[in-house]
């Protein structure tokens, strides 16, 4: 049976009440508030006989508050199938925010803006590799926000971590406007090696030109990634809102299917991958799909 539609990347936010301070000069169109209402259409589009389109929201900021609110959201809304939010792993009481969160059942994962950090080895501190020792014995998921100078870091972390489950977002932000791809095919070549770990097709429109980027522009960095991952390992996730920068929810999931090579199993990179690595329970019929009609 082919696989229901699963976003594996998407965020919220309300950005009056809750700023994204990483939203910089030319990025005025994500000044908006952007909840489930908003969303809602663009998921119903892609609901099938397999069952109705879902998502994994994932964190914005570092705030405890946005994981709160979204866990809140996910227990609202049956279309977000799971959350990735946030703890500082280097916090003395994270274990106790750890207690907190095992109580909200759709916690699938934990993510961190590494790409931020100051310290390009923030990932192998000691601090954060313990904070991630932690993660790996509560079953949690961590998902990779890093840049292509990152991937070499990346088979010495799964070789601390055996057992965590990791998933590279967007691909480690390959520069496609430039298209200078040799640094960035070795580092997603060795780390795509490391046994387990996952990657996430995503955010990739806002890598390229945002005003004049085509398909052909984004394809050598996505066939490469199912060279070397494969489907089974690769999941689509639309990034909305951030794509809205560069293309709309629909364009930015349907480039994807085109350019994608034949041999590559899209019920798995569009919702069997996902729903897999996070865990997700089976997507309800499709016969009655539930609208995310406010908040």
């Amino acid at each position: 049976m082919p696989e229901a539609f699963i976003d594996a990347h998407q965020h919220f936010w309300e950005h009056a009440r809750n700023p994204q301070d990483w939203i910089s000069p030319g990025m005025e169109p994500l000044t908006e508030d952007f909840g489930p209402a908003r969303l809602a259409p663009e998921l119903a589009r892609r609901d099938g006989p397999a069952g109705f389109a879902r998502s994994v929201l994932v964190q914005a900021t570092h705030s405890d508050a946005e994981t709160d609110w979204y866990l809140d959201l996910a227990e609202a809304h049956p279309r977000i199938a799971g959350v990735v939010g946030w703890v500082d792993l280097t916090s003395e009481a994270l274990d106790d925010r750890l207690d907190e969160l095992a109580e909200r059942p759709k916690l699938r994962g934990i993510r961190h803006v590494v790409q931020a950090e100051p310290d390009d080895r923030w990932l192998l501190s000691p601090a954060v590799l313990r904070g991630l020792e932690r993660l790996r014995e509560r079953g949690l998921r961590f998902d990779l926000l890093i840049l292509t100078k990152h991937l070499p870091l990346v088979p010495e972390l799964c070789e601390r971590l055996p057992g965590l489950p990791m998933v590279i977002d967007h691909l480690a932000k390959p520069p496609l406007a430039s298209g200078d791809l040799d640094g960035w095919r070795r580092g997603i070549d060795a780390a795509a090696r490391c046994e387990g770990l996952h990657a996430k097709l995503s955010g990739l429109v806002t890598e390229a030109d945002h005003a004049r980027w085509t398909a052909d522009d984004l394809a050598p960095a996505v066939r490469h990634a199912v060279d070397c991952f494969g489907p089974d390992r690769l999941m689509a996730g639309s990034d909305w809102p951030v794509c809205l920068l560069a293309a709309s929810h629909p364009r930015t999931v349907d480039v994807l299917e085109e350019i994608l090579p034949r041999s590559a199993d899209p019920d798995a990179i569009f919702g069997g991958t996902a729903r897999r690595f996070y865990g997700l329970d089976p997507a309800p019929a499709a016969s009655a799909p539930p609208e995310l009609d406010h908040a």
